[in-house]
């Protein structure tokens, strides 16, 4: 497993060994010792969740405020995706910014994104299959968001807005101002 650090501090990318031959593939997606043993974090992941969507089926800019806060590691099983994650740690020196990754089928690669994070990502491929690991329950009441379009965030999706397949929820997420006026996820 190789761990690779991104511009935002604790994003983690994640690429598995891959053993191939002419039967196909194997690799291990998360062992919680070597995961431990290469970032120092010890996550517990509690809960799975997997979606299907087609091309352009945009999902986010998602976080739980506390004390429901999540860890998530994702990845593509099949198809691609433009993931994104969005620092919204109020002391950090990165909040406000934004990084993105391409997970596929093919590169394997998984991103780490600890708690205090938004998170959301874009179907690039005809369809994908995304997984993911959370350190902590799903609670309705404190789901929350911010809009993918956000001007002040300028987040650059790869894709043409009018490819894009948003859900009503996702159409109707805050700002990222009115979440700084709040900034709840801490609290």
């Amino acid at each position: 497993m190789n761990i690779t650090t991104c511009k935002i501090k604790d994003l983690l990318i994640i690429e598995p060994r891959v053993f191939e031959d002419d039967r196909g593939y194997f690799f291990e997606s998360f062992n919680a010792k070597t995961f431990f043993d290469l970032t120092g974090n010890r996550n517990e992941f509690v809960q799975d969740n997997e979606s299907k969507s087609t091309y352009g089926t945009l999902r986010g800019i998602h976080f739980q405020n506390s004390p429901f806060n999540q860890a998530k590691l994702v990845r593509a099983v099949s198809g691609k995706i433009l993931d994104v994650a969005v620092d919204l740690r109020p002391n950090s020196p990165t909040f406000g910014e934004w990084y993105s990754e391409i997970l596929s089928e093919e590169n394997k690669k998984q991103l780490y994104v600890p708690r205090g994070f938004g998170h959301g990502f874009v179907v690039i491929s005809e369809i994908a299959v995304f997984s993911y690991k959370v350190d902590n329950y799903y609670s309705k009441q404190h789901d929350s968001g911010i809009m993918w379009n956000d001007t002040s965030l300028d987040i650059d999706w790869q894709i043409s807005k009018s490819d894009l397949i948003l859900s009503e929820k996702d159409k109707n997420l805050q700002s990222f101002d009115d979440f700084c006026k709040q900034n709840t996820i801490w609290s």
